[in-house]
């Protein structure tokens, strides 16, 4: 028999029934379901494994090939052939090829975050069948099935324990609490915890997408953020295409009006639109940031998202997850508070703060792969201390009683007994307790105040009665360098935010120590359901300075808050409650150790530990900007440089200054050599980088403009004064826009004059290299008339002459678009 409602959208119905009405909404019994129902219901629900959407890889490659640029390549492409100019169809089709190519490369190496998720569930689990334990594999696990839990298992669906003892369940990866939760009979588990300790019997109630876990893996595929590095690249795309089309469209009508051959028309229309399109600058800038990730990777940050280097480069907020990532992930012990001077058999043992943590270590055990029992045993520096005293028996801690127990047998043969708890229990069960509990319930209350988890101590007298000893604080602490970390993030114009799923008072003690601000907002007050929320709330959120008690839900909508609010924002984590968020961020950062989950879904892998590895990527990634934004502001110029020329030339003294054929081999040269540009020497800016596309077509099109200027009055020159014919006049225009093109990359990759910032050694090699091989086919006249070497020389002086006035119409530029705090 199935169940009276489906599973699907009900399951926080299942979340609110108890045992007993669980079992009758799933017509199921501690006895389990048969064989054949089991059946029955995984063909109704299908199977217990998160749905993973499948994009065909053809349909992939072929979207690399709509959009503006792409259409406008293809266009070239088609009239190339149409006027049958085959050397410039070859190339042209190459570029577009390329371009697609690798696009489609950067998209499959990124990893899928859905099968990282899928790939943590358990693989197999027992389960109760005709009323025998078997074995079966995880997916194949449905509601109302009864399970078998126990420790160091991978919970494989959401369960309702059912009668037993109480389980401790480490829920860290969903929830990022840092300490284990304990979980009793009746009690809901979710999917993809842990079990610690303990054994228990317990039934599904949800499988698949419909588990915590399968939800959390739902918000990382809709997870969706559009990197500001493509709007960039489509914005300066669509102008220079618009500004292109408006030129074609004049000359081809003039030349039409003034009886030109169509063919001829057609030709230069193609020759013009190829000198417009961007056509090497996808591929220019992703080889740029190609070689930005391989200096990461060096650094331990490797790049799964090649876009996520530009996104790092313009962060302004960083959300950090505390557990492992801010902290050290080891509990830790503080300085104890201690009742005050006892008297014990026992003279050998230490007073005050000392017998405190000598009582605890005394109730402790070594091969114990507890974490309080190791942080305990961790303050004994002497170790021999403790050889003295022989373990007669020892009790493990469990939920019910909440403490741990020793009898103990000294060196003068005296038994006694030592215990570590809950401080309430310690406290309930001592002599002393109405002496001490003031000072014991002001000490817990101190502690917990500053974050602290708190231990009570206790140890029998001669008498055999219990006397409070002390309490011990329990924390994470931060790591090292973490302070130091956050204090350069905040040099650097990055606001660091801590996100946690720990209690509030932890969250704050922990931000203050690490200089974060004490402004720690309590996310337990978020939906959990929907991101509308209130302008108030959207305000908060800004404006903290860490969350805890936080979800994955609220994870996911503290990053889509700050988005829009028009922050970049960074998201580290580890655990399977941070893919979401890591997706959904603008640059998702997985920390050293993180799940597969985390790491899956994330931009930047660190496989160092700690945050000091981000700020050395922030670097770096703030160097590759200034790359790649010298060689946009470089490209755009050249393109107007060429494009006004051409049109002007055209239209003002009906001549071509240069054949299609020295059009081809200037955009071959050029975009060869600016590759170069992805090692150049650079300054990382102290601020975040963004995309001011205001200075990039502004300080573009000044140097555009008067290389329109300069390339006219070498025309002059050679035409008026010098008296050149029109073939030796090609030869010498295609020179000057050949060399002059290439020093400006000298202009534009500083922000002061030239010589501010040394050319890396490939730059100027590469940039050499072309400029002679240019030179030489000028002077011999390959696929053009020779010029010879006097010509050659003349234009190299008039080209380096404008270079100086371009420098300084630059820094001028410079300083009407840009306060001068902000360079």
């Amino acid at each position: 028999m199935s169940p009276s409602h489906p599973q699907h959208g009900h399951r926080d119905a299942f979340d609110s029934l108890n045992a007993q009405q669980l079992q009758a909404k799933l017509s199921s019994s501690p006895a389990g379901l048969s064989q054949s129902e089991a059946c029955h219901r995984l063909s109704q629900y299908g199977a217990n494994e998160i749905p993973e959407k499948k994009t065909n890889r053809i349909l992939k490659f072929l979207t690399y090939f709509w959009g503006p640029i792409p259409w406008m390549i293809e266009a070239a492409v088609v009239l190339s052939a149409l006027a049958q100019h085959w050397p410039d169809f070859a190339i042209i089709l190459l570029l577009l090829l390329a371009n697609a190519v690798i696009g489609f490369w950067e998209e499959h190496q990124a990893g899928n975050a859905i099968a990282a998720l899928k790939a943590k569930l358990a693989l197999t689990a027992q389960v109760k069948r005709d009323g025998l334990w078997t074995t079966v594999a995880s997916r194949e696990l449905v509601p109302g099935d009864v399970i078998h839990l126990r420790l160091g298992d991978i919970v494989p669906a959401d369960v309702r324990l059912l009668e037993g003892d109480p389980l401790q369940v480490d829920q860290s990866a969903l929830t990022g609490e840092s300490l284990p939760a304990t979980r009793q009979g009746d009690e809901a588990v979710f999917s993809g915890s842990i079990i610690r300790r303990g054994e228990i019997d317990a039934m599904v109630f949800a499988t698949g997408a419909n588990t915590y876990f399968g939800r959390t893996a739902e918000l990382v595929q809709t997870a969706h953020s559009v990197s500001h590095f493509q709007r960039a690249v489509l914005q300066i795309g669509n102008v220079l295409i618009l500004l292109a089309l408006a030129l074609v469209s004049v000359i081809i009508t003039v030349s039409l009006l003034r009886g030109d051959p169509l063919l001829t028309t057609l030709q230069f229309a193609l020759v013009l639109t190829v000198a417009a399109i961007p056509v090497a600058m996808p591929t220019v800038l992703s080889v740029t940031m190609a070689v930005g990730a391989r200096l990461l990777t060096k650094k331990g940050a490797i790049v799964t998202r090649l876009a996520a280097i530009e996104e790092l480069a313009g962060v302004d907020v960083l959300c950090s997850d505390k557990t492992g990532t801010l902290t050290q992930n080891v509990l830790t012990l503080g300085d104890p508070f201690s009742v005050g001077a006892s008297s014990f058999h026992s003279s050998s043992i230490a007073s005050g703060p000392g017998l405190v943590i000598f009582t605890a270590a005394l109730a402790s055990r070594a091969d114990n792969k507890d974490p309080i029992d190791r942080a305990v045993l961790a303050c004994i520096h002497d170790s021999q201390s403790l050889a003295g005293y022989q373990l007669v028996h020892f009790q493990p801690f469990d939920p019910v009683h909440k403490r741990t127990a020793a009898t103990v047998r000294g060196s003068d043969g005296v038994e006694f007994e030592v215990t570590k708890g809950a401080p309430q229990v310690i406290l309930a069960m001592s002599a002393n307790a109405a002496q001490v509990n003031d000072a014991v319930e002001r000490a817990v209350s101190g502690f917990a105040a500053r974050g602290f988890r708190s231990l009570g101590v206790a140890r029998t007298d001669a008498e055999h009665h219990w006397q409070f000893v002390g309490v011990l604080p329990l924390f994470d602490p931060p790591r090292e360098e973490a302070k130091a970390t956050i204090a350069t993030a905040h040099q650097m114009g990055v606001k660091v935010l801590m996100v946690t799923g720990d209690q509030w008072p932890i969250a704050r003690e922990t931000a203050e120590k690490l200089g974060m601000g004490s402004a720690i907002l309590d996310a337990s007050g978020f939906s959990t359901t929907s991101i509308d929320h209130t302008e108030q709330l959207a305000a908060s959120i800004e404006q903290a300075d860490g969350f805890a008690q936080v979800f994955p839900e609220h994870k996911f909508q503290i990053v889509e808050v700050l988005q829009r609010h028009g922050h970049i924002v960074g998201m580290t984590g580890d655990g399977v409650n941070d893919a979401p968020a890591l997706k959904q961020a603008d640059c998702g950062i997985a920390v050293s150790g993180a799940t597969d989950a985390a790491r899956g879904a994330a931009s930047i892998v660190l496989m160092a530990p700690g945050l000091s590895v981000i700020i050395e990527a922030i670097k770096t990634s703030r160097k590759i900007f200034q790359r790649m934004n010298s060689y946009a502001i470089y490209r755009i110029a050249e393109t107007l440089r060429v494009l006004l020329f051409m049109t002007a030339s055209i239209l003002v003294f009906n001549f071509y200054p240069v054949t299609a054929v020295m059009i081809v081999m200037l955009a071959l040269l050029n975009d060869g050599a600016i590759l170069s540009i992805a090692y150049d020497n650079v300054h990382y800016s102290s601020e975040p980088e963004r995309w001011d596309m205001r200075t990039v077509m502004g300080i573009a099109t000044a140097l555009g403009f008067i290389g329109v200027v300069s390339a006219f009055g070498l025309f002059y020159l050679g035409e008026r004064i010098f008296q050149l014919d029109r073939a030796h006049l090609q030869t010498l225009m295609y020179l000057k826009l050949s060399v002059a093109g290439h020093l400006t990359i000298f202009i534009t990759r500083t922000r002061g004059p030239f010589w501010s910032i040394r050319p890396a050694r490939l730059l100027l090699l590469a940039v050499c290299g072309t400029q002679l091989l240019a030179t030489l086919i000028a002077v011999y006249g390959w696929f053009m008339t020779p010029l010879g070497w006097g010509w050659a020389l003349f234009v190299w002086v008039y080209a380096l002459a404008w270079f100086v006035v371009n420098d300084r119409l630059k820094l001028l530029a410079y300083s009407l678009l840009i306060p001068e705090r902000h360079r």
